[in-house]
């Protein structure tokens, strides 16, 4: 058949088929295009939003350190090589981080009972206390951006990061 013949003729369940295939597929294709835009801004904003977060901790922390002091928080005693495979960054990368989080008494080091070539990193008082305030600051700037929000939807969201963090975990670039 002729495409001028096709265009005339009635459509058929099979072309009605094909036609919601293809918005399917578009829908698909724009939701996940959606996604990975808004993605982006959140991961942007984030990154600005830590970084204010180190600075209230210490003046002189980098960007990246208030994740750090986070993650020692929430497993110390903990061995750098463990912070550096959670976070998928060199062991180098990392022991620079800590030096500075170790010269500015936010961390401390002590041996490894089991192994007495590592050392077990925790917060000092000083990090805990610098730690607590940074984080009650970002949970109420949090609480004021959503406080519009139902507790509802905020649980919701949540739920929703905790799953897709999760199917992250195992992903490297």
């Amino acid at each position: 058949m002729r495409e001028t013949e096709t265009a005339l003729r009635p459509p058929t369940a099979e072309d009605h088929e094909k036609h919601e295939a293809v918005q399917e597929a578009q829908q698909a294709h724009e939701a996940y295009c959606a996604v990975e835009r808004q993605l982006a801004i959140l991961l942007r904003r984030s990154q600005a939003f830590s970084a204010g977060m180190g600075r209230k901790v210490h003046p002189e922390l980098d960007p990246g350190a208030y994740g750090l002091l986070v993650r020692i928080d929430q497993s110390s005693p903990m061995r750098s090589s463990d912070l550096a495979a959670y976070l998928r960054v060199g062991r180098g990368t990392i022991s620079r981080q800590l030096k500075v989080l170790e010269e500015l008494g936010l961390i401390s080091r002590s041996p490894d009972p089991e192994d007495g070539r590592a050392h077990l990193l925790a917060l000092t008082e000083e990090g805990h206390r610098r730690l607590h305030d940074a984080r009650s600051a970002r949970q109420g700037q949090l609480r004021t951006l959503l406080a519009a929000w139902p507790e509802e939807d905020v649980r919701l969201l949540a739920g929703m990061l905790e799953r897709f963090n999760t199917l992250t975990e195992g992903m490297h670039p």
